[in-house]
């Protein structure tokens, strides 16, 4: 499938936008594709199906671009002369059946001057004469770079005093891949043909193979090489150079935004890298742990000794517990500012980190303080292991059951001392009898309910045991809730890479109609797209 390269763009904006929202990455950093064109040459033009070939002038002051313009004219259409450097329009030289009605309107449509001709000959073509690049107007410099996305081919002009000159250069440098490129030497009749192959020698090592360099003068009934610049033009203008044309400006776009994608890649990090920080915050928490632990023991030890001198579930609701206290808070932050460092040094994005880590910082005393209480009061409320409780359990049943197991025993044997007394006429149970029994009762009872009560659980010892297990579980809470952090920023980096990955593989789909190029037309290309 041949992705829109224009729906690579909006989806590049998307994703640098999201990076920017999130604070994983600086606007700045993002510039290039927060500021991404989608235009073309064929967006010029969008409602025309067969479309015409856009051909601009450009080059430096004075080295007569409108001129060579009003000579394919045959009239004059464009300033040229002393007005030139003043100019702030661009000119449009097209035929009559073309209507210019729907120009995009981004475009300075108050600056432009239309012009049009009949010539059946350069129907299929639009020429353009931008302003000189070179011109002191900043305002000149930006109109050509407005026009630069629509344009198929640039007439790049140079004088023989002039074809050195390093704005226009710079330009065709840094433009080179997205256009063809023709190459007048004007004013001929002034230069020199060691200029001529010095001019040469420096677009091959700009990267053209080749290149066309026509040479012509603006003085009337030379021989120079206007002709067949005009005929190369018209060999480019068939409908299927203006497509290859277009084939070719779609992948070098597209192969120039991978490069750039590739580029953010590294800045995200590594996946890898947010397991390593987890990692290294279990370890700076498990640190932190043993020296807060250290820090409340003592003010648990004097809430445990509260709870033991009074009511605890009173005193409970009538005074809160306040562990959590400014001490403990900086301890705390600076555990998590260490992981912040640690974030920066893996090369992480830390202002998220640092945002998704502000609400545990701030609410922490909400995490520690309910829960501590909490397992204090259950510890109250169940004081004791659980074989100590059973064994509570089990005594006082013993103390309940064992003194009537014994009254039992005691009342059988009176009723067979008295009936037996009855038959064999011998005296009544005695008074060791009876002496016996009671005592007999009275430890049965003694015994168990001393038993009980010397088990009965420390209600100090319950609440310290309450107190410190609520700490060990919110220490837990606090683990958790930061590593959940790091995961949703793990997921939220993955995310990021998808998508970024995804946009790369398809800025490597081919255009599927891509077929081989004439001499002609490769010889105005950089070929090399990766140069």
């Amino acid at each position: 499938m041949d992705y829109d390269y224009s729906k690579l763009v909006q989806q590049s904006k998307d994703w640098a936008l999201q990076l920017v929202d999130s604070h994983w990455l600086a606007a700045e950093e993002l510039d290039f594709l927060l500021t991404l064109e989608s235009r073309s040459p064929e967006s010029l033009l969008t409602s025309i199906d067969a479309r015409p070939l856009i051909v601009a002038f450009m080059g430096g002051t004075g080295v007569g671009k409108s001129t060579l313009l009003n000579r394919l004219a045959g009239k004059t259409i464009a300033r040229t002369g002393i007005e030139r450097p003043t100019s702030h329009e661009v000119t449009l030289y097209h035929h009559q059946s073309l209507s210019l009605q729907n120009l995009p309107s981004k475009l300075p449509l108050d600056k432009i001057k239309t012009s049009q001709h009949s010539d059946i000959a350069h129907q299929n073509i639009i020429w353009i004469d931008m302003p000189d690049f070179d011109s002191t107007e900043l305002a000149n410099k930006h109109l050509v770079l407005q026009w630069l996305p629509h344009i198929d081919v640039l007439i790049y002009v140079v004088s023989p005093d002039r074809y050195r000159d390093n704005q226009a250069w710079q330009l065709l440098l840094a433009e080179g891949q997205n256009h063809g490129w023709l190459f007048v030497l004007n004013q001929w009749d002034l230069g020199q043909q060691a200029q001529y192959d010095d001019f040469k020698q420096q677009l091959t090592q700009a990267g053209f193979n080749h290149p066309l360099v026509f040479r012509s003068s603006c003085i009337e009934q030379t021989d120079d090489e206007f002709i067949p610049l005009l005929e190369s033009i018209k060999a480019l203008a068939t409908k299927q150079s203006v497509k290859q044309l277009e084939q070719h400006n779609l992948q070098v776009k597209k192969q120039q935004l991978k490069h750039k994608l590739q580029h953010y890649l590294p800045l995200l990090g590594a996946a890898q890298d947010f397991a390593t920080l987890n990692q290294n915050w279990q370890q700076q928490w498990q640190q932190t742990e043993v020296i807060l632990a250290k820090g409340f023991a003592w003010e648990l030890t004097q809430y445990a000794h509260q709870y033991a001198e009074k009511d605890a579930q009173l005193l409970a609701k009538k005074n809160p517990l306040y562990l959590w206290d400014s001490w403990a808070q900086n301890r705390f932050d600076d555990t998590l500012d260490e992981l912040i460092l640690t974030a920066d040094q893996l090369k992480l994005a830390t202002i998220p980190l640092r945002e998704s880590l502000k609400p545990i910082r701030t609410h922490i005393s909400q995490i520690i303080d309910p829960q501590v209480e909490l397992s204090c009061r259950q510890a109250l409320v169940n004081p004791g292991h659980t074989f100590h409780r059973f064994l509570l359990k089990f005594s006082r049943f013993c103390e309940i059951v064992l003194p009537l197991i014994t009254m039992g025993v005691v009342g059988y044997q009176l009723l067979l001392g008295f009936y037996q007394g009855a038959q064999d006429k011998q005296d009544y149970l005695g008074l060791d009898f009876a002496i016996h029994s009671l005592l007999l009762i009275l430890i049965s009872w003694l015994l168990p309910s001393f038993i009980h009560k010397k088990m009965q659980p420390s209600i100090e010892k319950a609440a310290l045991k309450g107190l410190k297990q609520g700490v060990s579980i919110a220490f837990e809470k606090i683990a958790d809730e930061v590593s959940l952090v790091l995961e949703g920023m793990q997921q939220q980096q993955q995310q990021f890479i998808d998508i970024l990955t995804m946009t790369i593989e398809q800025c490597n789909q081919e255009n599927r109609q891509t077929t081989e190029k004439s001499a002609e037309l490769s010889r105005i290309l950089i070929d090399e797209i990766d140069h």
